[in-house]
């Protein structure tokens, strides 16, 4: 990264890295559940010195601040007032959006509400959409929701690249840098993972609602990327996006599953060309009815799946 700003919202201290700061335009990278910012290192160097990219940690992931109420903090809700006041801080009106998996939601559902649609100029949804797959989402809070401890660094290092399988990822080079970036020592001397144990409880915490619906009422121009082999968010799920949004662009990526890096040529290369596109509004139809809330199934799920306190 080429800067680093440190951005006070309320009382936590959110940290956004930034690429090309002197750039003349702006987008907003926002990483996946369990990530950070500097995921979009190489994305930046992809999509080049014309655009500043600000890729924020939210709150309980790398650099920024740990939440002592995860139960209000760690939601959807909560990420939208953060997204909101950074764009005050850096003073956007209106930017593009690319997001990975959550941060692909919170942008989903900030260009869905009235109050804020105005500020997303165009959206990139990086392998995420109002229908996910609910196996797969379980075993993601699953994961997530149970703390991970290593003895030694090399163990860390193998369990990011079986877990992170599906990133796509080349090369000891790039594994180790996503280890480095990764890693948090304990007091004891083990390692984990740089994030608050607790952001898995916003599979808990959160209120459910129908992302169908807002998906229908998005208005800006709109984009999936989605990993050939993903087990989140399936094809059949983005021909129905296609249908409720008929100006949709996709990309699938061969070779990944649950979420494209956003690291090479031909990752960066279309979003590159639809991120240059004019910025209008394009006609939309009527989400399909019937469709049950993609958090509340999950809840349904976690309900009913054996806890491991191991």
């Amino acid at each position: 990264m080429d800067a680093l700003e440190l951005v006070r919202v309320r009382e936590l201290e959110v940290a956004v890295r930034i690429w090309h700061p002197e750039a003349p335009r702006t987008v907003i990278a926002w990483h996946g559940l369990a990530r950070h910012g500097g995921d979009f290192a190489d994305f930046a160097r992809e999509l080049g010195p014309e655009w500043r990219v600000l890729a924020p940690d939210t709150p309980g992931r790398g650099l920024s601040s740990w939440s002592l109420y995860p139960a209000h903090d760690y939601l959807y809700a909560n990420y939208m007032s953060v997204a909101l006041a950074l764009l005050d801080h850096f003073g956007l009106e209106r930017v593009p959006w690319v997001g990975t998996s959550m941060g692909g939601l919170i942008g989903m559902l900030l260009a869905a509400e009235p109050e804020s649609a105005a500020r997303i100029e165009r959206l990139v949804l990086n392998d995420v959409g109002p229908e996910l797959d609910p196996e797969g989402l379980a075993d993601l809070a699953g994961y997530f929701g149970v703390p991970h401890r290593f003895t030694r660094f090399g163990d860390l290092e193998a369990e990011l690249r079986r877990h992170y399988k599906g990133f796509g990822i080349e090369g000891d080079d790039a594994w180790r840098r996503l280890a480095l970036g990764s890693a948090r020592r304990l007091p004891d001397g083990s390692w984990t993972y740089h994030y608050d144990p607790r952001i898995g409880e916003q599979f808990v915490h959160d209120t459910p609602r129908d992302t169908w619906a807002d998906w229908a009422a998005i208005r800006c121009p709109l984009m999936v990327v989605r990993g050939r082999q993903s087990p989140l968010l399936k094809a059949e799920s983005v021909t129905r996006m296609a249908e409720a949004q008929p100006g949709l662009v996709t990309h699938e990526v061969p070779g990944c599953g649950h979420a494209p890096m956003l690291d090479r040529v031909d990752q960066v290369a279309p979003i590159a060309e639809f991120l240059a596109g004019s910025a209008g509004p394009h006609p939309i139809t009527r989400a399909r009815s019937g469709m049950s809330s993609l958090w509340q199934r999950l809840l349904g799920r976690l309900d009913n799946r054996p806890r491991d306190h191991s």
